[in-house]
């Protein structure tokens, strides 16, 4: 008997935009000619199907934002669904939750769906908080029965119950947040559908969420869809990804190659190729070129909090007798605040272009943005060369213990302390 819960098999999603011509003045008559073709326009889209808005324009443009896509999931399993903006995630989970139609395609879907991907979804704003559970438990197919089984459970993971009685036009983005993701969790659909509406939560409810989800997969054995741009969370929760680009399935399949594809993209190589430095005079020294790769010596900028970085510095002089010679590398955080220091003497004997090599250990800077200060100088206080904020790089959550709090200060360094218990 097939395991499969979802079954998507060349969707597809277009919409039309419109694009005005710009010219210099318009005429009366243009007026009038524009008005009649977007009349015209507009009712003839009207009876086509799979173009949800009518559009105006001189010239009007297909766009696909879903685009022949297939894939299968079977039940139980959580599954991400990352890319970057406008690679369509948020289309596709409105097809899935059939909020829109689609204009290719089919999905065969076995169970019932609960959507979480605006703030408050299915909540009707003149009623109350303990309205609007029983409203979306109906709209989910649950009895009044199931609903009131369940209804002590929704309100103490909420942590609203003191406006359980106020209509939810005058809750705040997280009190929506939090109501809405304990409708949608609790009142047990065999598929949870969560977009990025979790990031209007506090850290502390995040974290709750998560529990939660990983509960509903692991534990009840049903089906979670979860789009988000945090990859520690992503890593921590679901076992397979799906990398949409452009609005199709450029991957499906295990989640660290899939966020790898998704941060590094297609060419492993940095377009960049990090930074060089051009300037033909110099005094005596100069650093020619800084890149960064990972352990697997490809040219990156991006890199998983639990691997290497290899910082490479590059050297030239037309000096034959060079002494005393001091390399420092300083790594800066996003403030610009240096983070750690660290200097090497290079050996000049045999090559007047040294090529130095240092790495930072894994699981030692914490996941942020970085940038390099270089500078080459003599003990005698003369600076050679000095390159400030050069060479950015990013470090994202490979799925650490810190993963539900991304995006909070927790300092730049994972510190190997020795912990015991009395």
């Amino acid at each position: 008997m097939s395991n499969v819960i979802i079954k998507v098999e060349g969707l597809g999603k277009k919409y039309l935009i419109g694009h005005e011509k710009q010219e210099r003045y318009t005429a009366l008559r243009d007026v009038m000619v524009n008005g009649v073709k977007g009349w015209g326009r507009g009712l003839r889209q009207m009876f086509q199907k799979g173009n949800d808005a009518m559009v105006t324009g001189d010239e009007i443009e297909e766009f696909w934002a879903v685009n022949n896509v297939s894939f299968e999931i079977e039940k139980g399993e959580a599954i991400g669904i990352i890319g970057r903006n406008g690679a369509g995630k948020s289309t596709l989970l409105k097809l899935l939750s059939r909020i829109t139609e689609p204009s290719t395609g089919r999905i065969e879907m076995n169970g019932r769906v609960a959507s979480l991907l605006e703030v408050g979804t299915g909540f009707h704003p003149e009623l109350t908080g303990r309205e609007n559970i029983y409203l979306n438990g109906a709209v989910l197919g649950m009895t009044r029965v199931e609903i009131k089984q369940k209804f002590d459970e929704i309100v103490e993971f909420s942590g609203i119950e003191k406006f359980l009685d106020t209509p939810v036009k005058r809750y705040s983005s997280g009190m929506y947040v939090r109501l809405a993701f304990a409708v949608a969790a609790h009142l047990e659909p065999e598929i949870l559908v969560v977009d990025e509406v979790l990031a209007v939560g506090d850290a502390e409810f995040q974290k709750k969420c998560l529990g939660k989800m990983e509960d509903v997969s692991k534990k009840e054995g049903r089906t979670v869809l979860f789009v988000s741009h945090n990859m520690g969370v992503i890593a921590q929760l679901c076992k397979k990804c799906i990398v949409l680009n452009k609005g199709g399935v450029e991957f499906f399949g295990d989640t660290q190659t899939a966020i790898e594809k998704y941060l590094r993209g297609n060419n492993t190589e940095n377009t960049e190729g990090g930074y060089v430095n051009n300037k033909s005079n110099y005094n005596v020294l100069k650093v020619a070129q800084i890149y960064l790769t990972d352990d697997k010596q490809l040219t990156i900028n991006k890199f998983k909090h639990d691997e290497p970085i290899v910082m490479h510095v590059d050297i030239e002089t037309e000096e034959t007798k060079l002494h005393d010679v001091t390399v420092g590398i300083a790594v800066l955080d996003k403030l610009k605040n240096k983070v750690f220091t660290t200097i090497h003497k290079p050996d000049f004997t045999n090559t007047l272009k040294p090529s130095l090599k240092c790495s930072i250990p894994a699981n030692f800077l914490t996941p942020g943005m970085y940038s390099l200060d270089v500078a080459l100088f003599s003990g005698a206080g003369n600076v050679y060369e000095y390159l400030g904020d050069k060479m950015p790089f990013d470090i994202f959550d490979n799925g650490s213990a810190f993963a539900a709090f991304e995006g909070n200060n927790y300092g730049n360094v994972f510190a190997n302390c020795s912990w015991s218990e009395k």
